[in-house]
């Protein structure tokens, strides 16, 4: 019997994957349920499944955020996901098991299939490290969910972040900008020891993209934008820029 846990937070999809399972494979113990991927963190620390059934775009956390929340975690995962596009080679190349909205009973039993042998070669433990080195900064890049999915950009070519309204706009040195769900205070997270400097409670900056310091208590940026700097946050910010 494998015991697994079941996380997305559509009603809908959650009671529909669940009777699925039911259903055709009854060697898969459904030990809980959870929309909240909070909640569901401290559930699987407690019941410690064999494996979760994890969707990846849930607000707040997001079922990559799950994962990390775990340090060395060993249960094996079955992504779900209402995309093909992104993240999947991440997760391919890891080899782990995911499936795609709205979910094809085919599709869910090869998964679950693989689920089951990696189960018993005991590697969950290395793949969801493998997966989380894809996916966080020590491959260089960082997921930044969107509208559509998430998008893998280098640390590097990030120049600026700006936040409002709990979202956040990150501008890249190419020009592109994206606007993520996630809060300024996530990224200051992700990004801390990076070179990235946050100059006020609504700026993050890429110090090797600073060009200048107006008196007035802004920051020049390459893009030639501007950024407020915080009067409490001067002397640090002029010390980082001398070691620079």
């Amino acid at each position: 019997m494998i015991n697994c846990i079941l996380v997305d937070d559509e009603a809908k999809a959650l009671k529909m994957l669940q009777k699925k399972i039911e259903k055709n494979f009854p060697e898969l113990n459904i030990l809980a349920s959870y929309q909240d991927p909070e909640q569901a963190v401290v559930g699987i620390k407690e019941m410690q499944p064999d494996l979760v059934f994890l969707d990846i775009a849930m607000p707040n956390l997001s079922g990559f955020d799950v994962l990390s929340l775990f340090e060395d975690p060993e249960f094996e995962i079955i992504f779900v996901t209402a995309y093909d596009s992104y993240a999947i080679e991440a997760i391919r190349h890891a080899a782990i098991g995911y499936i795609v909205k709205p979910i094809d009973s085919e599709a869910l039993q090869e998964a679950i299939a693989k689920a089951e042998k990696n189960i018993q070669l005991k590697v969950a433990k290395k793949n969801n490290k493998v997966l989380m080195d894809l996916l966080t900064q020590k491959n260089n890049t960082i997921s930044i969910p969107t509208q559509d999915g998430f998008t893998f950009i280098k640390i590097s070519n990030l120049v600026r972040l700006e936040g409002a309204d709990g979202y956040t706009k990150i501008i890249c040195s190419n020009h592109k900008e994206f606007l993520s769900s996630y809060n300024l205070g996530k990224f200051a997270e992700v990004l801390k020891n990076n070179h990235f400097f946050q100059t006020h409670r609504s700026h993050i900056i890429n110090l090797k993209y600073v060009t200048g310091y107006l008196n007035e208590g802004y920051i020049e940026l390459m893009d030639q934008e501007t950024v407020p700097l915080s009067k409490n946050k001067r002397k640090e910010f002029l010390d980082l820029m001398n070691q620079h």
